[in-house]
């Protein structure tokens, strides 16, 4: 399984601001209550105040740090600078002088808050994710998605995206071919050899059935609203998919062939 799921724009914003928090996001993450002004109120210099707390918020958004902590929007640096009572919020700019003043702040961010690093929790999400496409026979990017929110959850700081992408497509690799070899097992050979057939070109035919069943009835009509049921009495000669259904494998069963059903690719 190649880990390019990700779009170049999906890949990006995993680990920046590719646009401005919405003003939910905001009052949910980037608010400051009394214990976090206390713990911002012990740096020195309206800069450093500021920068500690667009760094708190960017972490319980993005669940990770921004390599520039200076790289956000004027609308999350306003957004705080009015809670803190800065009057003037481009004294961020200073923040940005010092590098190991950021680094410390990370480090006293995620001690404070129970932030954990990546390999502390490893092997559960491992299995999460396991678990789930095994389950649900998800794609890749649906896996990610809900891989970077378990860990959000759980106040883990993200890996970098192409660790976990990569992780996340071998995980889900060695879950469906567990599964196939499940369902595969479960056939005789009569029903084996009729699905084999699917990948043949009939006599006298351009395309297998294969290719047939994932082209999709058209125009709409009436009688093309019929054609999906066909397919379905189609499928179901195969032999095997009631078996399987009694195994507890239905609904990811026609997950894989749903796409046969209704011709979608």
């Amino acid at each position: 399984m190649p880990v390019e799921f990700l779009t170049d724009v999906q890949a990006a914003a995993y680990s920046r601001f590719i646009v401005p928090p919405s003003l939910a996001e905001l009052e949910r993450f980037f608010f400051l209550d009394d214990s976090d002004k206390a713990l911002v109120n012990k740096r020195r210099g309206d800069h450093n105040r500021l920068g500690f707390s667009l760094q708190l918020g960017t972490v319980r958004l993005k669940g990770s740090f921004l390599a520039d902590p200076l790289d956000v929007s004027t609308e999350m640096i306003d957004f705080v600078a009015g809670q803190l009572g800065v009057a003037y919020p481009s004294c961020l700019k200073a923040y940005g002088e010092r590098e190991k003043t950021r680094l410390e702040h990370q480090w006293e961010i995620a001690g404070e808050y129970g932030y954990r690093d990546f390999p502390a929790v490893e092997a559960q999400m491992v299995k999460w994710v396991d678990d789930r496409a095994g389950n649900t026979g998800d794609g890749p990017k649906a896996l990610f998605d809900g891989a970077v929110v378990w860990l959000r959850e759980r106040r883990v700081l993200l890996p970098g995206v192409t660790i976990l992408a990569r992780l996340i497509a071998q995980v889900r690799d060695a879950a469906m071919q567990r599964l196939w070899d499940v369902m595969a097992s479960m056939l005789t050979a009569e029903q084996a050899r009729l699905v084999e057939r699917l990948l043949e070109v009939p006599e006298g035919g351009r395309v297998s059935d294969l290719e047939r069943l994932r082209k999709a009835p058209r125009p709409p009509s009436g009688r093309n609203m019929v054609k999906p049921l066909d397919r379905v009495a189609e499928l179901a000669g195969l032999g095997g998919c009631p078996y399987v259904f009694r195994q507890g494998f239905g609904r990811i069963f026609f997950k894989f062939f749903e796409p046969l059903i209704v011709g979608r690719s």
